[in-house]
């Protein structure tokens, strides 16, 4: 990956306390994984950003080299890459991922 999309991925995983790579937005997820992280974090009222990696090929390729993880979406919070949806459905039922977004979000 060039270094102009590792900046601009870097960016984006600072611009908010949990930001999600994913396909289509909050609003309008497009793939089914994506909509399973949009539901968790909504049930959580969790406060979270979100970038369409469909909107931008060099970022939809680069997120997967850049944490070194093959699928789309991915959870970042505070910067730390988290996992994608199946992880986030494993956390979210152990309890897990709420007592780390509520410790995240407090520092």
């Amino acid at each position: 990956m060039d270094s102009n999309t590792r900046a601009r991925i870097e960016a984006l995983i600072n611009s908010a306390p949990i930001m999600v790579f994913m396909k289509g937005t909050k609003l309008m997820p497009q793939c089914g994984f994506s909509n399973n992280v949009v539901q968790i974090l909504n049930s959580l009222g969790i406060s979270f950003e979100t970038f369409d990696v469909l909107s931008d090929m060099d970022i939809r390729q680069g997120i997967k080299d850049f944490s070194n993880w093959p699928t789309i979406p991915q959870v970042y919070v505070k910067g730390e890459f988290i996992g994608g949806s199946d992880i986030l459905i494993e956390m979210y039922n152990s309890g897990e991922l709420r007592e780390k977004l509520e410790i995240a979000l407090a520092s």
